[in-house]
């Protein structure tokens, strides 16, 4: 275990604080962008990472998994009768070239963070998805953490 946890800890380092996702690139399947986390204060147990997600071919998101928190979540929110819910999800939808922004309606949960997010710093998690032939993926994804009003934070839903 401690061993993964270095190389985990290496490969954050390798990428830099600034850098999307390791898949990210020519002739990857799925391509992660504008990957952020909401930083907490203290005593704070979960917190948000928003990003985009754009898959060459028809795809599914199924899981994440972080060091950084106890449980990852894909989660949908929606107003219902003038309120606002969140609910976990099995799995998101990434049709062929189509960027699906988890930066509102849709993002990621950290819960059960194990330390507080702080601004500069970054969080390593990896996505598990499955391709258009059932063939399942990892991609790991460093996101920067920053503050929820920064400039930096904020994204709009690309539906493009």
């Amino acid at each position: 275990m401690r061993i993964l946890l270095l190389l985990l800890l290496g490969l954050g380092t390798m990428l830099g604080p600034a850098s999307a996702a390791t898949s990210a690139g020519t002739g990857q399947l799925l391509t992660v962008s504008d990957a952020w986390a909401r930083a907490t204060v203290l005593g704070q147990t979960g917190s948000g990472v928003f990003l985009h997600l754009t898959s060459q071919q028809d795809a599914q998101l199924i899981g994440a998994s972080s060091l950084a928190a106890e449980r990852v979540e894909i989660h949908e929110m929606r107003v219902a009768n003038g309120m606002m819910t969140m609910r976990r999800i099995e799995t998101l939808p990434l049709p062929a070239g189509k960027t699906i922004a988890l930066d509102h309606e849709f993002h990621i949960m950290l819960i059960g963070l194990k330390q507080q997010l702080k601004v500069g710093q970054s969080v390593t998690l990896s996505l598990q998805w499955l391709d258009a032939q059932g063939t399942r993926h990892v991609t790991d994804v460093v996101a920067p953490v920053r503050a929820l009003k920064s400039a930096a934070a904020s994204s709009t839903n690309r539906g493009d």
